[in-house]
């Protein structure tokens, strides 16, 4: 009778283990957003935390994704391209820049934003050593760093549009001083005012902000377009690329033209100098008719 009883509770167990293996059928996939501290985009600290333009996109995003379940995690890029390339991670980065490279192993939206390219930024009491690499107010990079012994500040693993990195990629590796760290930007405008370098390479409305934060003065500052760069670059969602980050993205298509004419332009406009306001504005409405 006990072995009955036995074999009825064995058979009972085993029929349920099928069952206990199986996720709950309510269980969401979790995307990871790759943030890090990129004013005016994102801001993690200070009176205007949580008000750049990402920290505003991103819930707009998240309300309209309720399929899924939603991390946001801090990194910095080095350690966020890492995470991207890894395709077992449901990892999504609202703040990319296309590469071919990176194309390889990410799944881009559409393009999201129009955002001033980036440029040369160094001290104004520096400015005679690229007087002769100007031409008009855009500097030769790859004259000046090329032909002087300067070294250039750039972030590690941060992509500055593909013709930037294209020009970057031309020059001996001891004309560029690579920071790994976070507050990367912050930290190399702070070697500048200390002297220990004299040219940062950084998009002037984060370098604006960053300057204003560590207590410095605008009018002590110059900054440069790079010549033959275009005036706008454009960022993009972008997943890892997996079935599941294929399938975000697809998503976030859907939800892109509405935001990127409605919505970022004025977010981001916020944060340039109040002259180029206007102008951002009205160039914006055209940024998207053919993409």
């Amino acid at each position: 009778m006990r072995t009955v009883r036995w074999l009825r509770q064995l058979l009972l167990l085993c029929g349920l283990l099928p069952a206990l293996a199986l996720p709950p059928a309510c269980a969401k996939e979790r995307i990871f957003w790759l943030v890090r501290d990129l004013p005016p985009f994102t801001i993690f600290d200070g009176p205007e935390k949580g008000q750049g333009v990402v920290d505003q996109l991103l819930p707009l995003l998240i309300g309209q994704m309720p399929e899924y379940d939603h991390s946001i995690v801090r990194v910095n890029r080095a350690r966020g391209i890492q995470m991207l390339q890894d395709r077992s991670n449901f990892t999504c980065d609202p703040t990319l820049l296309w590469t071919p490279e990176r194309a390889k192993y990410v799944r881009f939206s559409m393009p999201s934003l129009g955002v001033l390219s980036g440029g040369l930024v160094l001290r104004k009491e520096n400015q005679a050593l690229v007087a002769p690499y100007l031409d008009g107010q855009e500097v030769n990079l790859h004259g000046l760093l090329s032909e002087t012994p300067l070294k250039l500040g750039i972030v590690a693993e941060r992509s500055y549009g593909t013709q930037i990195d294209s020009i970057l990629r031309q020059l001996p590796d001891t004309s560029l001083s690579r920071h790994y760290g976070n507050d990367a930007t912050a930290n190399l405008l702070q070697m500048q005012k200390l002297g220990r370098l004299r040219m940062v390479l950084g998009y002037w409305p984060e370098v604006r902000y960053l300057i204003q934060q560590q207590g410095g003065v605008l009018a002590d500052y110059q900054f440069h377009p790079v010549q033959g760069v275009d005036r706008y670059q454009f960022l993009h969602v972008g997943c890892s690329d997996s079935p599941l980050g294929r399938e975000a993205i697809a998503h976030i298509d859907q939800l892109l033209p509405a935001l990127r004419r409605d919505v970022l332009p004025g977010l981001y406009a916020r944060w340039l100098d109040p002259e180029l306001h206007e102008g951002y504005l009205q160039e914006s409405k055209r940024f998207f008719e053919d993409r």
